[in-house]
């Protein structure tokens, strides 16, 4: 029987063309239960991915264009009076969904992102004193564009490192673009998306991740690459325990969707570098020398020894 993931990914290939990898990191991710942030320029992709995921799924899906003057009960709901009940009666909002695509976040205010911070951390949302669940599938996919700054808030370190991982779409290449010119000439292939999974399905995958096994040098490993950020010359602050935990569970999601049941080396490697991005703040030298983060990253991965080799 084909595996849910590999099912998702050949039913998000019909709309999203020449991303193969990237749809399957991001799957990767919401087994792994975290939260995914795109940041890339506008028309690459991004809404389309998340709509795809839904509804191969079967779950729902609700986008937030994020504003400055967007309220954080435009997120959470809010208790409006019922004059036939004399009582307040509380409206959802959208953050009661499944996959929510929080658009261009960083446009919305800190207080607002704040509403959306206890969303993703807790899967839980507090209005008037009262604490309501969130769905055990809810799963966050922000983003931002990485040029435009400004009128935009941009996020602030403990946001930022809710989310498991940072990834960039990036340009088809130039075989990929004329397929989507083919495949878009007299309607949207999401339109024609059927679900190929289930809910239930989800959850039971998520749980099968849960399971796959990660040796003690394999977790020292883990440890020791998350340890080099914070000592690295280039970088003024590295990735919190936080970060030594997300590797972790994106390396054992990452492993399961390549139909393995135990962590590898190379897992931890070929993850890394999406978990680590936006969780390390270069140093002002790093900056004038133009080091970008992404080579500051490969020379940790390459220099942190693989244990027991």
């Amino acid at each position: 029987m084909v595996q849910l993931h590999e099912r998702i990914v050949e039913n998000i290939k019909k709309v999203i063309k020449g991303k193969d990898e990237k749809i399957k990191l991001v799957l990767a991710e919401m087994y792994a239960g975290g939260h995914v942030l795109l940041e890339d320029v506008p028309g690459v992709g991004k809404t389309v991915l998340a709509r795809s995921i839904a509804v191969s799924l079967g779950l729902d899906f609700k986008r937030v264009q994020f504003t400055p003057d967007l309220l954080p009960t435009d997120l959470t709901g809010l208790s409006i009076y019922d004059r036939k009940s004399e009582n307040f009666v509380f409206k959802e909002g959208p953050l009661f969904t499944n996959i929510l695509l929080a658009d261009e976040i960083n446009r919305a205010t800190p207080r607002t992102q704040s509403a959306l911070l206890e969303a993703m951390a807790e899967r839980q949302v507090t209005v008037d004193g009262i604490t309501r669940k969130l769905s055990n599938n809810f799963f966050v996919i922000a983003t931002q564009n990485p040029i435009e700054y400004e009128g935009t808030f941009p996020l602030p370190e403990a946001q930022l490192d809710r989310f498991m991982a940072r990834v960039s779409l990036g340009y088809p290449d130039k075989e990929s673009e004329m397929e989507v010119l083919e495949s878009q000439i007299f309607i949207h292939p999401i339109e024609q998306l059927e679900p190929v999974g289930s809910a239930e399905e989800f959850t039971k995958e998520k749980e099968n991740v849960r399971h796959v096994k990660v040796s003690s040098e394999v977790k020292e490993y883990i440890v020791n690459i998350v340890e080099a950020t914070r000592n690295h010359q280039s970088l003024k602050y590295g990735a919190s325990p936080r970060g030594s935990l997300s590797l972790m569970h994106m390396s054992m999601a990452w492993a399961y969707v390549n139909g393995r049941d135990f962590v590898l080396p190379d897992d931890v490697k070929k993850v890394a570098p999406y978990i680590l991005i936006h969780r390390i703040i270069q140093s002002t030298e790093s900056k004038i020398l133009r080091e970008s983060k992404e080579e500051i990253i490969e020379d940790i991965i390459n220099k942190v020894p693989v244990i027991g080799e």
